[in-house]
């Protein structure tokens, strides 16, 4: 079964702002096939169902970084209004209060995305767990190496005899 959204497309709309992985709204909206301002009138509507760990409202400084950074903004194609961020909960939400069946499908492959995203970091971070113990085991048994290669490079002490003078024989 072919995608409604293909998945690389829903990871390229991923940001991560304030510690967590958001979609814009803008973004979403394109998604769901309906317009910005449609989008936030229903959450509006249905504003008890986005508490701050689902939804959260740019700041004025993270809305510029974004248009400087990663162009996800263009001027003058949003509102007046700092857009919404929406996380994983929140875009499920989204799809409740939107009520038709692309919001639907569309949150379907949304989630399939955060899934994708959540098992990438998750095998990333147990590669980076076994890359530090074979950093640890490696680095001491590299000790050991480098301090004999020491003491080979250090000239054995010898005894030095005295030189004596032919008056002294």
């Amino acid at each position: 079964m072919k995608a409604l959204v293909p998945v690389e497309l829903i990871e390229r709309k991923l940001l991560l702002i304030r510690g967590k992985k958001v979609m814009l709204d803008a973004d979403l909206a394109g998604l769901y096939g309906v317009e910005v301002k449609q989008l936030k009138r229903q959450v509006r509507r249905n504003i008890g169902r986005f508490p701050a760990d689902f939804m959260i409202q740019l700041s004025k400084e993270e809305y510029e970084s974004l248009r400087r950074h990663f162009g996800a903004l263009k001027r003058g194609e949003h509102s007046k209004y700092m857009p919404y961020a929406f996380t994983e909960q929140g875009v499920a939400m989204l799809s409740c209060v939107l009520n038709s069946e692309r919001a639907v499908k569309v949150n379907i492959e949304i989630m399939r995305a955060f899934v994708r995203l959540r098992q990438m970091l998750a095998s990333n971070a147990e590669l980076a767990c076994k890359l530090d113990a074979l950093e640890k085991k490696y680095d001491m048994q590299f000790k050991v190496v480098f301090d004999a290669i020491r003491q080979l490079m250090t000239p054995p002490e010898t005894k030095k005899k005295k030189i004596r003078r032919e008056e002294e024989k």
